[in-house]
């Protein structure tokens, strides 16, 4: 039999879970730099609770510069984080944070290989802040389809 070990997929297919807004945990934390050498740390949401639980959503970056300060300030006033002022912050102070994220399919053609890449990403106000019950948990989501915004 011949088989040809070069062929490549058109379509490489990451999306996970369908749209919609998740209870999600920051799992992983990746720091680095853009092409413009500004800070950016790529976060890997997964899914809390429901029926998606531990599928990852989305991976999404927080860009650490001036015109990413914005989106910055209110990832992290969603995470239950300072988000103005001078503040020491790690990657690891993001690490397992609780919140509500919406995702949605989106595509793209890769520039070297032409291949078409499916995956979720957030919207730039896409985080919204998981509310402490007086229990100090935190509340059961809803489906992913009906969390109000």
């Amino acid at each position: 039999m011949r088989f040809d070990l070069d062929t490549k997929p058109q379509t490489n297919d990451y999306v996970t879970v369908p749209a919609g807004t998740y209870l999600c945990k920051i799992t992983d934390v990746n720091p680095g730099t853009t092409k413009n050498g500004d800070v950016r740390w790529g976060i890997r949401l997964v899914v809390a609770e429901g029926e998606f639980t531990g599928r990852q959503a989305a991976w999404d970056g927080l860009v650490f510069s001036p015109r990413g300060m914005a989106r910055v300030r209110s990832i992290l006033g969603a995470l239950g984080l300072p988000n103005t002022g001078s503040i020491d912050l790690e990657p690891e102070h993001l690490q397992d944070r609780p919140v509500f994220v919406e995702v949605r399919p989106s595509e793209y053609r890769h520039p070297d290989t032409g291949e078409l890449i499916r995956r979720n990403d957030v919207p730039y106000s896409g985080y919204r802040r998981v509310a402490e019950q007086p229990d100090g948990e935190t509340p059961a989501a809803a489906p992913h389809d009906e969390i109000p915004f």
